[in-house]
Protein backbone atom coordinates (compact mmCIF):
# COMPACT_ATOMS: atom_id res chain seq x y z
CA UNK A 1 0.00 0.00 0.00
CA UNK A 2 1.34 3.30 -0.55
CA UNK A 3 2.25 5.12 2.55
CA UNK A 4 2.68 8.65 4.01
CA UNK A 5 5.48 10.31 3.07
CA UNK A 6 5.61 8.39 -0.50
CA UNK A 7 4.70 10.44 -3.15
CA UNK A 8 1.34 9.41 -4.80
CA UNK A 9 1.10 7.73 -8.36
CA UNK A 10 0.25 10.16 -10.77
CA UNK A 11 -2.49 8.72 -13.19
CA UNK A 12 -4.83 10.03 -15.76
CA UNK A 13 -8.26 8.21 -16.15
CA UNK A 14 -12.07 9.55 -17.56
CA UNK A 15 -14.19 10.81 -14.62
CA UNK A 16 -17.88 10.00 -14.32
CA UNK A 17 -18.35 13.54 -15.89
CA UNK A 18 -17.07 11.76 -19.20
CA UNK A 19 -14.17 14.30 -18.82
CA UNK A 20 -10.39 13.77 -18.10
CA UNK A 21 -9.07 13.30 -14.76
CA UNK A 22 -4.95 13.83 -14.03
CA UNK A 23 -4.46 13.49 -10.65
CA UNK A 24 -0.66 15.67 -10.90
CA UNK A 25 -2.88 18.66 -12.47
CA UNK A 26 -4.71 19.21 -9.51
CA UNK A 27 -2.60 18.41 -6.97
CA UNK A 28 0.07 21.59 -7.83
CA UNK A 29 -0.73 23.60 -4.57
CA UNK A 30 -4.30 22.12 -3.92
CA UNK A 31 -4.79 18.72 -1.63
CA UNK A 32 -6.77 15.83 -2.72
CA UNK A 33 -8.62 13.29 -1.10
CA UNK A 34 -8.61 10.32 -2.65
CA UNK A 35 -10.81 7.69 -1.62
CA UNK A 36 -11.01 4.07 -2.66
CA UNK A 37 -14.38 2.32 -2.14
CA UNK A 38 -15.60 -1.57 -2.67
CA UNK A 39 -19.29 -0.79 -4.57
CA UNK A 40 -21.43 1.89 -5.41
CA UNK A 41 -25.07 1.68 -4.09
CA UNK A 42 -24.35 -0.72 -1.06
CA UNK A 43 -24.85 0.80 2.05
CA UNK A 44 -21.60 1.47 3.76
CA UNK A 45 -20.36 3.12 0.18
CA UNK A 46 -23.32 5.29 0.32
CA UNK A 47 -23.14 6.18 3.34
CA UNK A 48 -19.38 7.28 2.98
CA UNK A 49 -19.82 9.04 -0.50
CA UNK A 50 -22.80 10.59 1.62
CA UNK A 51 -21.23 11.77 4.37
CA UNK A 52 -17.98 13.12 1.83
CA UNK A 53 -21.05 15.29 0.25
CA UNK A 54 -22.08 16.25 3.37
CA UNK A 55 -18.58 17.64 4.16
CA UNK A 56 -18.04 19.26 1.06
CA UNK A 57 -18.69 22.74 2.50
CA UNK A 58 -15.58 21.94 5.10
CA UNK A 59 -13.41 20.31 2.23
CA UNK A 60 -13.81 23.40 -0.02
CA UNK A 61 -12.79 25.87 3.03
CA UNK A 62 -9.67 23.44 3.32
CA UNK A 63 -9.43 24.23 -0.60
CA UNK A 64 -9.26 19.92 -0.94
CA UNK A 65 -10.64 18.42 -3.96
CA UNK A 66 -12.50 14.89 -3.56
CA UNK A 67 -12.39 11.64 -6.12
CA UNK A 68 -14.13 8.79 -5.41
CA UNK A 69 -12.55 5.89 -7.04
CA UNK A 70 -14.06 2.01 -7.05
CA UNK A 71 -14.73 -0.63 -10.00
CA UNK A 72 -18.29 0.17 -10.88
CA UNK A 73 -19.23 1.23 -14.13
CA UNK A 74 -22.49 2.91 -12.43
CA UNK A 75 -20.16 5.87 -11.40
CA UNK A 76 -22.48 8.39 -13.03
CA UNK A 77 -25.39 7.12 -11.52
CA UNK A 78 -24.29 6.65 -8.42
CA UNK A 79 -23.41 10.47 -8.57
CA UNK A 80 -26.57 11.78 -9.84
CA UNK A 81 -28.73 9.64 -7.45
CA UNK A 82 -26.87 10.84 -4.45
CA UNK A 83 -26.16 14.30 -5.48
CA UNK A 84 -22.39 13.86 -5.10
CA UNK A 85 -20.24 17.13 -5.97
CA UNK A 86 -17.04 15.91 -6.51
CA UNK A 87 -15.38 13.56 -8.99
CA UNK A 88 -15.90 9.88 -9.41
CA UNK A 89 -13.89 7.56 -10.97
CA UNK A 90 -14.16 3.66 -12.67
CA UNK A 91 -11.58 1.39 -11.90
CA UNK A 92 -12.93 -1.08 -13.58
CA UNK A 93 -9.63 -2.84 -14.68
CA UNK A 94 -8.11 -2.40 -10.93
CA UNK A 95 -5.39 -0.79 -12.46
CA UNK A 96 -6.13 2.21 -9.88
CA UNK A 97 -6.21 -0.08 -7.14
CA UNK A 98 -2.84 -2.04 -7.83
CA UNK A 99 -1.02 1.27 -8.56
CA UNK A 100 -1.82 2.40 -4.62
CA UNK A 101 -1.92 -1.54 -4.05
CA UNK A 102 -4.84 -1.08 -2.20
CA UNK A 103 -5.67 -4.21 0.07
CA UNK A 104 -8.77 -6.31 -0.52
CA UNK A 105 -10.20 -7.81 2.39
CA UNK A 106 -10.93 -11.32 3.81
CA UNK A 107 -8.88 -11.53 -0.11
CA UNK A 108 -12.50 -10.98 -1.81
CA UNK A 109 -13.98 -7.45 -1.09
CA UNK A 110 -12.10 -4.60 -2.58
CA UNK A 111 -10.67 -2.52 0.05
CA UNK A 112 -11.59 0.66 1.37
CA UNK A 113 -8.31 3.16 2.00
CA UNK A 114 -8.59 6.80 1.64
CA UNK A 115 -5.28 8.76 0.52
CA UNK A 116 -4.88 12.36 1.62
CA UNK A 117 -2.60 14.12 -0.88
CA UNK A 118 -0.84 17.69 -0.01
CA UNK A 119 -0.15 20.25 -3.23
CA UNK A 120 3.03 18.74 -3.42
CA UNK A 121 1.85 15.07 -4.61
CA UNK A 122 3.15 13.84 -1.25
CA UNK A 123 0.38 11.26 0.65
CA UNK A 124 0.27 12.48 4.26
CA UNK A 125 -2.55 10.75 5.60
CA UNK A 126 -3.52 7.26 5.03
CA UNK A 127 -6.94 5.87 6.63
CA UNK A 128 -7.67 2.22 6.47
CA UNK A 129 -10.50 0.48 7.30
CA UNK A 130 -13.35 -1.65 5.78
CA UNK A 131 -15.86 -0.79 9.07
CA UNK A 132 -15.06 2.45 10.06
CA UNK A 133 -16.62 4.77 7.52
CA UNK A 134 -16.98 7.93 9.09
CA UNK A 135 -13.28 8.01 10.00
CA UNK A 136 -12.43 8.37 6.43
CA UNK A 137 -13.89 11.53 6.71
CA UNK A 138 -13.23 12.47 10.05
CA UNK A 139 -9.41 11.54 9.12
CA UNK A 140 -9.55 13.71 5.77
CA UNK A 141 -10.40 16.69 7.34
CA UNK A 142 -8.11 17.00 10.21
CA UNK A 143 -5.27 15.51 8.06
CA UNK A 144 -6.12 18.69 5.71
CA UNK A 145 -6.58 20.99 8.47
CA UNK A 146 -3.16 20.02 10.14
CA UNK A 147 -1.75 20.71 6.71
CA UNK A 148 -3.38 23.95 6.60
CA UNK A 149 -2.66 24.85 9.63
CA UNK A 150 1.45 24.04 8.79
CA UNK A 151 0.87 26.22 5.66
CA UNK A 152 -0.17 29.55 8.08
Amino acid sequence: MVAEGDRAPDFTVTDSDGGTFKLSAVTPGRPVVLYFYPRSFTPGCTAQACAFRDAAADFGALDATIVGISGDASQAAFKTAHRLPFTLVSDADGALRKLYAVPSTLWVLPGRVTYVIDGGGVVVRVISGQLDVPGHVSGAKEALAALKASAT
